[in-house]
This record gives structure tokens, C-alpha cells and sequence, in this order.
């Protein structure tokens, strides 16, 4: 079997060649699939891709004429990915459903807290030689009510930690987990509920057409004034445009994120020297109660051996003529999880 990897990254393209235990022929670009990039598919048996890799119906079709019959994604979100299409063109996709839920939970700590105790801002201050503490306040997260909206693998372990702060735990879930109620005091809710009380919202919610801008101006206008948002699930999750009018008028007093809804072309990738041209983009990161990493949470040693195991084990599985177990295809009615 002969495999093309998209989007590789230094730091991931390491990982994967250890994965390759059969030593199969393998292919790095870092370039970005699309419906540009698919004739570099040509000859392959196998793409795998990434989250900000366009695998839309288009796309797909190119793919199919140029030979590819598996699609393995490096993540455990697939809303890029057109799974009735892949399925109705005979193609197999498969995931990595769970490579390291703690990564990333533990990256939405990392963010509330480097916004709370205004760490950045810190940093700055004392390399200047400006040690006043004026601009530093922030507040103690113990008894503070944080709502958790998605509590699957990476909300329940964001439950877990932040329980361990003493914080009062509200949460909304399609599934609400008993598990999660008996051992964390957390307590199942409504949406509105959760962004009608909560001091902090921290958002594990898969993208799919039932939350897409699920966060809007609806709910952001009945939020506490000064509320923080946590975003490490999907930034489409979240309208930007209703953000910024509310991070502009104070109700929103915080928000960190490692997504951002129009990433595509964008992260990942050093615009350093021409800069970017994405106006609200833009607008987030000038504001200093607005913390943004470029989709990193699951950047860590542990992830990325999971992420490549667990790549080569669905790509092994079909070069032996099997199904892995993390196939997507013939399961249309999957809901496409966060990362």
C-alpha cells in the first residue's frame, strides 16, 4: 500500500515513520489537501489527513480518479470529511477517536488560567523592568460555577481538574453522565442555564449542524457580565462576529482559544513576514483579554505516539483486507466529534 500524508508537520512526520512498522511506502507534503493539491494523490492507495484538510464532495471525486481508495484522519474530528459521499464512492475512512483527552483539556486550564492571572500581559511588564501590580488582578477559581458545555472524553476530564479547584460544575450535554454527577458534584442543565449562571464556560463540543454558532448572540446576551470563554473543541462552535460584539461591550470578559472558525489556511502555517488578512482574526488578537493558540492542544509527546500508532493500526487493517475498528464509513449517522 502506497500512502500520502498531507499537511505533515516536522514535528509529527517522526511519529509516524516509528508507526510505519511494515515499512510500507510512505509520502510526506506539507502542503494542504484540496481540490488543488488531490492530483498529488495520484498513484496512492491511501491519503491521511488532517482537520484543516478539505476532504468536501469535490474534493473526494478528485480523489477517486486519482486512484485513493482509504482516507486515514490524523484526528478525532471529521466534520471535514463527507462521510456519506466517501461511503457512496466505496472509499473507507477512518479516525483516531482518542489520542490524549488530557492534552487538551489540559490546554483549556492552561488558557483560563494564563487569561485569570493575566500571565502574558505579566511577561511583557517585567521584561520592560515594570513590576507594578495595577494591571495583574485576577480572581480565585474556588467556588466559582464553571459550565461545561460537552462532557464526553475531554469534558469529563476538564471536570475532573476543575472540581479539584473547588469549583461548582454546571454542565449541558445531549448524554448528561451519571458518572460525572456522582463523582464531581457536576450537575446537568440546560444551555441556557449554563450561560445564564456560569463565571467560566468551557466549550468540548463536537462541531456538527447542531452546533455550529451554537454560541451566538443569543446566548452571549444573557451571559454574567465579565464571563470568561474557554474554546478547544471547534472554533465554527462560536459565531466571531457576535464574540467581538460582546468581548466589545464587557459582557464577555475574557476568551481563550486554540480555534478559531476560519483557521483554514491560517494555522499551521508562519505568516510572519506578509502578516494576515483576516479581519476579525485580526481583531481578536489585538485585544488583551483574548488569548489565542493556534490549535496546539493536542501537541504533546503522548498525543502524537496515539495520533501515529493509531494511524498506522486503521491503515494496517485495510492493507491486511480488514476493517479497523475506527471506521467511519457505513456509519453515516456519526456525529463528527471535537478534536
Amino acid at each position: 500500500m502506497k500512502i500520502l500524508v498531507y499537511s505533515a508537520k516536522d514535528f509529527e512526520i517522526p511519529f509516524l515513520r516509528r508507526a510505519n512498522i511494515l515499512h510500507l511506502d510512505l509520502d510526506f507534503t506539507d502542503k494542504s489537501l484540496s481540490y488543488h493539491t488531490a492530483s498529488l494523490s495520484k498513484g496512492y492507495d491511501c491519503v491521511s489527513v488532517f482537520t484543516n484538510d478539505d476532504v468536501s464532495t469535490h474534493v473526494l471525486r478528485e480523489l477517486k480518479l486519482f486512484g485513493v481508495k482509504y482516507i486515514a484522519a490524523r484526528s478525532a474530528g471529521y466534520d471535514n470529511i463527507d462521510i456519506r459521499e466517501a461511503e457512496s464512492m466505496d472509499m473507507h475512512v477512518a479516525n483516531v477517536p482518542e489520542y490524549s483527552p488530557y492534552a487538551v483539556a489540559e490546554h483549556a486550564v492552561a488558557l483560563m488560567l494564563a487569561l485569570n492571572r493575566k500571565i502574558v500581559i505579566a511577561n511583557e511588564q517585567v521584561h520592560d523592568h515594570n513590576f507594578t501590580l495595577s494591571n495583574l488582578v485576577g480572581f480565585d477559581l474556588n467556588k466559582k460555577i464553571v459550565g461545561l458545555i460537552g462532557t464526553g472524553r475531554i469534558g469529563g476530564i476538564m471536570a475532573r481538574i476543575m472540581h479539584g479547584f473547588g469549583c461548582e460544575l454546571l454542565a449541558y450535554d445531549i448524554n448528561p453522565s451519571e458518572e460525572l454527577a456522582k463523582k464531581y458534584n457536576v450537575r446537568f442543565c440546560s444551555l441556557n442555564e449554563v450561560c445564564l449562571r456560569s463565571d467560566i464556560i468551557s466549550i468540548h463540543t463536537p462541531l456538527n449542524n447542531l452546533t455550529r454558532h451554537m454560541l451566538n448572540d443569543n446566548l452571549f446576551s444573557i451571559m454574567k457580565k465579565g464571563v470568561m470563554i474557554i474554546n478547544t473543541a471547534r472554533g465554527a462552535v462560536v459565531r466571531t462576529s457576535d464574540l467581538l460584539k460582546y468581548l466589545n461591550n464587557g459582557i464577555i470578559g475574557a476568551y481563550g482559544a486554540d480555534v478559531y472558525e476560519n483557521e483554514r489556511g491560517i494555522f499551521f502555517f508562519d505568516h510572519s513576514a506578509k502578516g494576515i488578512e483576516d479581519t476579525m482574526l485580526k481583531h481578536l488578537l489585538a485585544k488583551r483579554n483574548v488569548l489565542i493558540t493556534p490549535h496546539q492542544a493536542f501537541a504533546t509527546y503522548e498525543a502524537l505516539v496515539n495520533i501515529a500508532e493509531t494511524t498506522f493500526y486503521n491503515i494496517l487493517e485495510w492493507s491486511a483486507g480488514t476493517t479497523p475498528e475506527n471506521e467511519l464509513t457505513h456509519k453515516s449517522s456519526a456525529i463528527a466529534y471535537a478534536k
